[in-house]
């Protein structure tokens, strides 16, 4: 069985990895929005191809626009959804539910480089000890 103080000190990093998966969540939203613009200019060069020329020159083939779109699009929707993801195991984090999901954003986490890193490597740290693990169960 875990001691008080070992409890309280996991209870108050749990709440701090909360805390940090929200502002990670927002911030990792916010850069996917870079991505507008590909969507906007793939959308521009479907919609009006002439836009696209230059004074003495050709209008860009169609699938220029096409792949713009789907690649910013794609990339627009996988940003959206992992920073969704994220703040939803910040909230599993503070209910004390779902440790495995927490455990599964950890690790995708690291793939955001350099701020979901330091959050899932701490993250990992934090959530496979013992002690945590009861503070799921219970």
């Amino acid at each position: 069985m875990s001691s008080s103080n070992e409890k309280t000190q996991d209870q108050e990093q749990l709440k701090l990895l909360s805390i940090f998966h929200y502002v990670v969540g927002v911030l990792a939203a916010l850069f996917s929005c870079f991505f507008i613009i590909h969507l906007v200019i793939g959308i521009i060069a479907i919609v009006s191809p002439q836009s696209m020329a230059g004074a003495h020159s050709e209008p860009p083939p169609a699938f220029f626009g096409w792949l713009f779109a789907a690649i910013g699009g794609g990339m627009l929707l996988m940003g959206w959804t992992f920073a969704v993801c994220l703040i939803v195991a910040g909230r599993f984090l503070s209910q004390r539910k779902k440790h495995l999901f927490c455990l599964v954003m950890a690790g995708v986490s690291c793939l955001f480089v350099p701020l979901g890193t330091a959050l899932g490597v701490f993250s990992i740290i934090v959530l496979t000890r013992p002690s945590v693990k009861e503070l799921f169960t219970s």
